[in-house]
């Protein structure tokens, strides 16, 4: 059986951010599972504001494609969104909303997200953790995209403070709950290879 692979994509590529801080500690814990993990950066895959007649026009940019393929060449993916008015970035919407109109002959919409499995996490300096986003996000991948999202999630609370200086976390309850997720997301990426 071919090695199970993983991508990792935080939703955001500002400096500092703790959503990236989660991603890189989700890398390191995949890792731990023996499972070939990718961590991408959204700012590496610049798009426009998706727009029907700029694609009309112009056709799917060439960025939109690759962020396709990347997704296409993991069995699953791991999603860590910061939450932005109780919902979804912008910047992570619209590469989801550009990666949908990627198609190869004979494919169906939504192929790459429905061949695959995904989780969902967010980092929040406050006490929610994120939990709006992450129900935004996973109405977006399942009912938008038909994407299979593991029930199982990461909603890190106060994470500006959840951190310490080598960026472990520093309550051991988050770190199983980020540890249960990753568990979860490669059994069901495995179960659907």
């Amino acid at each position: 059986m071919a090695a199970l692979k993983i991508l990792v994509i935080p939703g955001s590529v500002r400096t500092g951010s703790l959503n990236a801080r989660l991603a890189a500690v989700a890398v390191k814990e995949l890792a731990l599972l023996d499972v070939d993990v990718t961590q991408i950066s959204l700012g590496d895959f610049p798009l426009p504001i998706y727009d029907g007649d700029l694609e009309a026009k112009s056709g799917v940019p060439g960025n939109a494609v690759d962020l396709k393929r990347m997704i296409g060449a993991h069995h699953g993916v791991f999603i860590v969104s910061p939450e932005y008015n109780s919902s979804v970035p912008p910047l992570l919407k619209n590469a989801i909303d550009w990666v949908t109109r990627v198609r190869d002959r004979n494919e169906t919409f939504g192929q790459v997200f429905r061949e695959r499995a995904f989780a969902v996490g967010a980092a929040s300096d406050g006490k929610f953790g994120g939990l709006r986003v992450l129900m935004a996000l996973r109405q977006i991948l399942a009912l938008g995209c038909g994407a299979t999202v593991i029930p199982q999630q990461v909603a890190l609370s106060f994470a500006d403070q959840a951190f310490d200086d080598m960026d472990r976390f520093k309550d051991e309850r988050d770190a199983l709950m980020l540890r249960a997720t990753m568990r979860q997301l490669v059994d069901v990426a495995q179960q659907m290879m």
